[in-house]
């Protein structure tokens, strides 16, 4: 059976991770078939927004697969970080909504595969954490990147110093996660939200997450005038021109993402 489930509804396309026995463990398996879909996402005009979870109710994923870094080289090491960061920087950048559903323990390459979606919602029986440095390790899909920018650098330190786990109030509390939900009201919730924005203009959705991604890595100068840009290439849209007609009707507006 595929270690990635797919099922694509009402443009809502939902990832599974579907390794149950090994708690969704990344491995290259999974990974690879991450890419794949997920490039095929991208230039699928039926694909509106991805959700991502893991099956069963144990976890989202619960990690990366251990057995993997045993005898690992240094410079294999890092490929393996640089292949992983690689598929994540996709799924950041893919120019689609993404939305985390985070069914239960999301640790490690589980936490930074949430932590590159573009929302994330737990389950209240969710776990989440960096625990890399009880292995002798560093987060090496992003977390180190990542999670300092979702919650600040004081914040992400502790998180991945420690290695501890906490629980999903407290990842909502500091901003890790948008909402926490109770079990059985997750992938509602989720498949809710992603409605939601797909209902959106598709190139206004896509402009506003690549100005939210790139903005704080630039002085506030520079970030404001790519901000502007993309209003332009907005404002050059037939969505908009929909969008202010239908706004003046009082009408919902139609858009086709042109």
């Amino acid at each position: 059976m595929s270690v990635l489930l797919r099922e694509l509804s009402e443009r809502i396309l939902v990832l599974t991770i579907h390794r149950p026995e090994k708690l969704n463990a990344l491995n290259p398996e999974v990974v690879e078939s991450l890419r794949d879909a997920l490039h095929a996402a991208k230039g699928d005009d039926a694909v509106g927004a991805v959700i991502l979870t893991g099956s069963g109710s144990k976890a989202f994923v619960a990690g990366a697969d251990i057995a993997g870094f045993k005898g690992v080289t240094a410079a294999g090491a890092r490929e393996l970080a640089r292949r992983g960061q690689a598929v994540l920087d996709l799924l950041e950048g893919l120019g689609k909504p993404s939305i985390a559903a985070i069914n239960g323990f999301a640790l490690g390459g589980g936490l930074e595969l949430a932590m590159a979606c573009t929302l994330r919602i737990a389950s209240r029986t969710a776990r989440v954490g960096q625990p890399e440095v009880n292995l002798g390790l560093i987060p090496g899909y992003g977390g180190t990147q990542r999670l300092p920018r979702l919650v600040g650098k004081g914040r992400a330190l502790e998180l991945i110093l420690t290695g501890d786990p906490i629980p999903a109030e407290e990842a909502y509390r500091i901003g890790l996660v948008n909402r926490v939900v109770e079990p059985e009201e997750l992938m509602p919730a989720a498949r809710a939200l992603a409605a939601r924005i797909v209902s959106r203009a598709p190139l206004a959705v896509k402009y506003a997450i690549d100005a939210v991604n790139h903005g704080p890595e630039l002085p506030l100068g520079e970030a404001l005038r790519v901000e502007a840009d993309l209003f332009g290439l907005c404002a050059a849209t037939a969505d908009m021109q929909e969008g202010v007609t239908a706004f003046l009707e009082k009408r919902p507006a139609t858009f086709r993402g042109e």
